[in-house]
């Protein structure tokens, strides 16, 4: 048998790692005595405004993406997607000669130029703010509209090339990649903002999807019309199905009856999807973008450091246990025979367990900064771990036409729960921190309080979203079209 299956599960891991990296730019260049922040006069609440409307602008595009995906095909629609996210992540660099043209009137600037011609403006500096911040917002629109299609066709890919048994550890390897774009951008991206601006780090790290692009285009082929997967391979794949004959029908006419998005939500299944996502999709962002922000404002660590660089990267090398977290329900199943629905759910109940630790991450925050990025480490690996399961609820329950429509909902679901999360994060840490002692919650004073509130809201979030996804569907119920 041939192993194909799992050079395209590569593909699928090395995607996801350059839109983590992608996105993840912006985190580490916005704070520090160089950082975005500082040259535009950002405030806490301009930054989560911007990652705010990204979540939301991700969750509407996830909604049309899914379908977006299912009707374009895995091949043509994830290199439309990375060209898009591509070329936004790009924009990002020509943001500060945009804003010297609208502000100054002066274009013709290079990246420097506009920094100085910035720093000599002589009018209100809330222009430049506001100015700066609304054109961030648009390049981050169109990375949002991009990215929006990468989980919706990875998922879709996975089912096409992964047995039901095997989806949540593929599942796994592929969305670890969101672990090691993390993992190698604290030692990537500030270097190359430090040594040639802010701007360059978002050109040279935009630049590499277009490289998976070229990949791409020869590797990917549907399992029954790849030259590269033999017959024992796809018998493999499609172990779900009936016989070999009706695997290559249905591949070479059609994948089953298409729901509509209203026909969708008719089902409790998409439901309890939308709810999982909607309650802990928002807490892997707010670490994703706001933990620099944390050490700096916290400890005075700027991200450009050695020490900033070392807590990040260890951070999320500690993420990268969830990679064991898609395996979970496969001992599962094998260990007590439960069906593979069954088995993702006991699964994801441990895993809504760790989290709670982020309840200690301030606490222990006095002692050491290592403490608080330990368990927001932990917490991380739990998030992934969950990710990967929930994801592969859906293959468990709908027909392959459904998958990309079901995933686009869930990721809708999850924008809209990160936009509610970053933009009342970013409020909270702003008014916090203008009001100093004036504020107290546990102990904590001014912006310290504000991120334990927060921290709190991180630390329950995965127990309510999974007791209200068991209340939806307490059993296994696969979903059968008649049409």
């Amino acid at each position: 048998m041939t192993n194909y299956r799992w050079v395209i599960c590569a593909m699928l891991f090395f995607a996801t790692t350059v839109n983590y990296l992608d996105r993840q730019v912006l985190s580490l260049t916005y704070p520090g005595s160089d950082g975005i922040q500082q040259e535009f006069g950002w405030s806490d609440e301009n930054y989560g405004n911007i990652t705010a409307i990204f979540s939301l602008v991700y969750a509407i595009c996830m909604l049309f993406a899914g379908k977006f995906i299912d009707w374009m095909g895995t091949r043509k629609g994830y290199l439309w997607a990375i060209f898009i996210w591509s070329t936004g992540a790009i924009l990002h660099a020509f943001c500060g000669i945009a804003t010297s043209g609208i502000v100054t009137g002066n274009w013709l600037v290079g990246f420097e130029g506009a920094k100085e011609a910035l720093h000599a403006f002589s009018g209100p500096a809330l222009t430049i703010s506001t100015v700066s911040v609304w054109l961030f917002i648009g390049a981050r629109c169109i990375l949002a509209l991009g990215e929006a299609g990468n989980f919706p066709a990875a998922i879709k890919v996975t089912a096409e090339y992964f047995p039901k048994r095997d989806r949540a550890y593929a599942t796994a390897i592929f969305n670890s990649g969101a672990s090691v774009g993390a993992l190698i951008a604290p030692f990537t991206i500030p270097p190359l903002a430090k040594l040639f601006g802010w701007e360059m780090a978002f050109i040279v790290i935009g630049a590499l999807g277009y490289i998976w692009m070229g990949l791409w285009l020869f590797i990917y082929a549907t399992p029954a019309k790849s030259k590269h997967v033999n017959q024992a391979e796809l018998v493999y794949i499609e172990q779900d199905k009936d016989d070999l004959e009706n695997v290559k029908k249905e591949a070479e006419i059609d994948e089953g009856p298409k729901l509509s998005f209203l026909e969708c939500f008719k089902y409790r299944q998409t439901w309890s999807f939308a709810v999982g996502k909607f309650m802990t999709d928002g807490v892997w962002w707010f670490f994703l973008f706001w933990t620099p922000a944390y050490l700096n404002t916290q400890f005075g660590i700027e991200p450009t450091s050695t020490m900033g660089m070392t807590l990040i990267f260890v951070l999320y090398l500690i993420t990268m246990l969830s990679i064991w977290g898609g395996k979970l329900p496969t001992y599962i199943i094998n260990g007590t025979g439960k069906n593979p629905y069954a088995a993702r759910m006991q699964a994801m109940l441990i895993f809504a367990f760790f989290p709670l630790l982020v309840l200690l991450a301030q606490p222990l925050g006095k002692f050491s900064p290592w403490l608080p990025i330990i368990i927001i480490g932990i917490a991380g690996a739990a998030h992934q771990s969950w990710s990967a399961n929930i994801f592969s609820t859906i293959g468990d329950m709908f027909p392959k036409s459904a998958i990309a429509t079901i995933t686009g909902i869930g990721g809708m679901a999850g924008g809209i729960g990160s936009y509610f999360l970053q933009r009342y994060a970013g409020k909270l840490f702003t008014w916090s921190g203008e009001q100093g002692s004036a504020f107290t919650f546990f102990g904590f004073e001014g912006k310290e309080a504000g991120y334990f509130i927060i921290f709190c809201v991180c630390a329950i979030a995965y127990l309510v979203g999974w007791c209200i996804m068991k209340s939806l569907v307490p059993k296994y119920e696969p979903i059968v079209i008649d049409k």
